[in-house]
């Protein structure tokens, strides 16, 4: 699935975590979050998400969901997080070298959990 999306990455990033949703396991991690901008090209709704090679294993977290949740944030901003609202991510890209982030997610899921201009 490792197409690639058409979008502006934004600068912006977050210190969130992770929880891959699967039926028997969970695990947690912290790490870095990005954002990009639509349109995105699959039909996967607004609800996506490319990750990194912390997270890529070989391609096998296409098509996994993951819950994410802002910390704080990792740039300036004093306050960039919304009161403790989750997000349900699918993975449908790799974000290869150079992704700013651990998971890239789509504009509209990090709006859920943190205020994209802060």
């Amino acid at each position: 699935m490792g197409g690639r999306y058409i979008g502006i990455e934004m600068k912006v990033s977050l210190t969130v975590c992770m929880i891959l949703c699967l039926t028997s396991i969970v695990h947690a991690d912290q790490g870095k979050a990005v954002f990009f901008e639509p349109p995105y090209t699959r039909d996967y709704g607004n609800m996506v998400a490319g990750v990194s090679d912390a997270l890529w294993n070989n391609g096998r977290a296409c098509g996994k969901s993951y819950r994410v949740k802002c910390l704080g944030g990792a740039n300036e901003a004093p306050h960039p997080c919304k009161n403790g609202n989750t997000a349900v991510v699918k993975v449908v890209d790799y974000c290869k070298a150079g992704c700013q982030g651990i998971i890239n997610l789509s504009k509209h899921a990090f709006s859920t959990i943190a205020d994209p201009d802060a």
